[in-house]
């Protein structure tokens, strides 16, 4: 389900456009990655720093959003705004803010409200529009704003599902909305080759991968080096950087990735799509490439493509047109010299080879090398999904099938005994593509189970789902624990070739054609752009813009060092967080303790539940963590608080995540940390939620089960949370270090104090007692909370106006 960007006031009412308010991600949250190249001679032979000049670029917007009355206004008071250096998140995001204060210009850590250039929905529409009824809302103000596509449940012929699709049509056709129906393809497809997820434009969709809306220069809600070695996939890119950066460096962050011309060439379009789309399991909140060559020659085609087929065939869109590039191009968003990123990664691409994630974990990541030498036998195997099964992507896997004809007297082999392997296309575009290149055939021929275009087993919906104790592989973007099927089962991710190949021989297997470069001695990565201090070529503006950091630290620290710390143990009353009426002061219960981390929506709301909706409060209840914990409902009582490891709520935009703990009649979670999506469903469903990271290292070191992660102690803890207000005595060892405990309670009871703003532990009756400092809950999300959720805050206001 939506989270809060994707339907504040979705659809609208008729007094305006859909706008969307929400909180750009803190300086700490914006991060480059850069693809580089140690073996670039160019970097090499600098011997000495040396300085350039960089010509200022002026930069401009759409001609029909200046049209537009909601942004012209404030669009036409940057021309006079004073230079600013912005990242280029920051600028997409200035480009559709809307009420901003004259010369506003936007930075990371500011609350914006903004008008998305499109707003896409899927299955789930049906529940958006009863609450767009129930808000009293009649009519969409902008209909060219709104896109309908249907594509999760799709295998599914029940009369109710059926009739929910006949219920969303016919609320796309009275709305006049652009809308797709079951069986042309997956959403984030259709957004990208109808153009509705535009370059430079801003994009949000009720589904967690429109991140993938990145790979074309478009924010849907890193440094490169070198070149990817034959045999290396953008899919080989992303699974690696998410077990190879595994500690949430990117958790919450908006990535932007970069290289140079040469690293960037070889990174295709489909490749970055792929790319992009998997930052969602990686933990970023987007995920954006530039728009170089590689796009402009991409969206050249599909603008010719469209003036030559257009009146032709109904699968080419008229959103391509080269006037409308020619005016993108020309005012083109780059990143300005000086913009300030939390922190930069690189990852040398030549150094890449074919990884596989897993087993049931993104942050698991092998080298295909070593697991095909474990043999690891299989039973099902699925090219299917918006990540990879793109055209391109089922030509990569039945190359493999002809390829292995050429040793079989000419005649495609079968796939393995006992291995099942499912294709379904990204689009009807694409699965027609593949058809007259002969790959689907091909595919057939070797016996795959061909499922319509659009989402299926990857959700697990659907026929070919895994069943206990089954292994698959697939070249979709999760393998969470019963994602794909039953909790028991094992599931990898790889490239389609990978998958092809591993159904081809029955077990994890490459197709044998990987280069490895003869130097090779491992994977270079690490924090930093990855170039040498003695071969860097900085800008003049970069060096001022550098020297202008330093001072700016030293001064900050000097001011702490004056002043002391604005964090103290002392309680100050005159910094109290206001409390509004209908909010508790205090929120207790005890403590019942899941130790894990990256807990999942999929762990806590089911995905074969996430489009029933039919589901009872009690049955919610009843399900709530259960692929997590399937004793989790029977061992939580009312009133429990619930804490759990860091990076709790990752994955998938669904909001039962948060209504289901709600069932559960659990007011208050605590974590680590939190997963982006969750913490804004929580708000908009009325759960609370603190981040504690030091109570989760207490209670690990009390109830351990394993040695606790030194790298995970100080991980993403708000800076307002690093002064406890008395630290809490060293744990004493309660239970055996091996124990396999999913939920505990614990008989330690926890008080929040929302005014203060603090958390006090009792650990057990009579017990150690202590104190911890948390960040405040500012009186805006108390009031959305207090009004019982974002749903009943809108029809508040509504009502208001009316």
């Amino acid at each position: 389900m939506p989270p809060r960007q994707e339907f504040i006031l979705a659809p609208v009412t008729p007094r305006q456009r859909l706008n969307i308010s929400c909180l750009l991600p803190r300086r700490a949250y914006l991060l480059r990655l850069n693809f580089i190249a140690l073996s670039n001679p160019t970097l090499l032979d600098r011997k000495r720093r040396s300085f350039s000049t960089t010509a200022f670029r002026s930069q401009d917007v759409f001609h029909a959003q200046k049209e537009n009355p909601s942004s012209a206004s404030f669009l036409s008071s940057l021309e006079s705004s004073p230079k600013i250096p912005q990242t280029l998140t920051e600028k997409i995001v200035q480009r559709h803010s809307v009420g901003l204060p004259k010369g506003k210009i936007v930075k990371s850590g500011d609350y914006v409200t903004l008008s998305p250039y499109r707003c896409m929905t899927h299955d789930n529409s049906w529940p958006v529009v009863k609450k767009f009824k129930s808000i009293g809302a009649s009519k969409i103000y902008d209909k060219n704003q709104i896109v309908i596509t249907l594509d999760h449940d799709v295998q599914n012929k029940s009369e109710a599902n059926l009739t929910k699709y006949r219920q969303i049509e016919d609320f796309a056709k009275q709305q006049g909305v652009v809308f797709y129906p079951a069986g042309w393809g997956i959403g984030h497809q259709i957004m990208i080759e109808e153009g509705w997820a535009y370059p430079s434009s801003l994009v949000v969709a009720s589904d967690s991968h429109s991140n993938m809306y990145g790979g074309v220069g478009c924010l849907g809600t890193p440094v490169f080096r070198g070149t990817l070695p034959k045999g290396v996939t953008g899919k080989d890119v992303i699974v690696a950087l998410c077990g190879l950066f595994s500690n949430d460096e990117v958790l919450n962050h908006a990535v932007e990735f970069t290289g140079c011309e040469e690293t960037m060439n070889t990174l295709a379009i489909d490749d970055r799509l792929a790319i992009a789309n998997m930052t969602t399991e990686w933990g970023a909140l987007t995920g954006l490439f530039p728009i170089d060559t590689v796009l402009q020659r991409w969206l050249r085609s599909k603008a010719t493509e469209s003036a030559l087929l257009q009146s032709e065939s109904p699968t080419v869109s008229a959103q391509f047109t080269h006037q409308r590039l020619d005016e993108l191009f020309a005012h083109q968003l780059i990143a300005d010299p000086g913009a300030k990123y939390a922190k930069y990664l690189y990852l040398d691409l030549s150094t890449l080879s074919p990884y596989v994630s897993g087993p049931n974990s993104v942050k698991i990541a092998t080298p295909l090398e070593k697991l095909a030498s474990q043999e690891v036998r299989i039973d099902k195997a699925y090219l299917v999904s918006c990540t990879n099964s793109r055209a391109s992507d089922l030509a990569a896997a039945a190359k493999v099938f002809k390829h292995a004809a050429l040793s079989n007297n000419g005649s495609i082999p079968r796939i393995a005994e006992g291995v099942s392997f499912y294709i379904a296309a990204a689009s009807q575009p694409e699965r027609m593509a593949a058809e007259e290149a002969g790959d689907w055939q091909a595919m057939l021929e070797a016996g795959a189970k061909p499922l319509p275009n659009g989402c299926g087993p990857c959700i697990g919906l659907g026929a070919g789902l895994l069943e206990s104790g089954e292994v698959g592989i697939s070249a979709s973007n999760r393998n969470f624990p019963g994602r794909m099927g039953s909790t028991e089962a094992k599931a990898y991710l790889a490239s389609p070739e990978v998958v092809a190949a591993s159904a081809l021989n029955g077990k994890i297997s490459g197709p044998g054609w990987y280069e490895r470069p003869e130097s090779w001695s491992g994977v270079i990565r690490g924090e930093g752009d990855g170039i040498r201090e003695e071969d860097r070529m900085i800008t003049a503006e970069e060096a001022l813009e550098k020297v202008i950091g330093q001072l700016d630290s030293i001064a900050d620290n000097a001011e702490q060092d004056i002043h002391g710390s604005k964090s103290s143990g002392a309680i100050n009353e005159t910094e109290l967080t206001e409390v509004l009426p209908g909010f508790p002061e205090r929120v207790e219960g005890e403590i019942v303790f899941c130790d894990a981390d990256n807990i999942n929506t999929d762990a806590i709301y089911p995905g074969k539940f996430t489009y029933q909706d039919d589901i009872t409060v009690e049955k919610m209840a009843e399900i709530c963590m259960s692929n997590y914990d399937n004793k989790f409902s029977s061992v939580t009582q009312e009133g429990d608080i619930l804490v759990a490891g860091f990076s709790f709520g990752c994955g998938s935009s669904r909001e039962q995540a948060a209504t289901a703990i709600l069932a559960k009649k659990i007011p208050l979670v605590v974590a680590g940390s939190f997963g982006n999506i969750f913490s804004r469903n929580s708000i908009n469903n009325a759960l609370m939620g603190v981040e504690a990271p030091r109570l989760i290292q207490r209670l690990r070191g009390t109830f351990a089960r394993n040695k606790i992660d030194k790298s995970q102690e100080n991980i993403n803890e708000p800076t307002e949370n690093r002064e406890s207000l008395d630290s809490p005595p060293p744990a004493p060892q309660t239970a055996p270090p091996n124990e396999r405990v999913l939920t505990r309670r614990t008989g330690w009871k926890l008080v929040w104090d929302v005014k203060r703003s603090i958390i006090e532990i009792e650990e057990g009756k009579g017990g150690n007692r202590w104190s911890q400092k948390v960040g405040e809950l500012p009186p805006n999300v108390q009031e959305i909370i207090a009004r019982g959720g974002l749903e009943k805050w809108v029809k508040k206001e509504i009502e208001a106006i009316i």
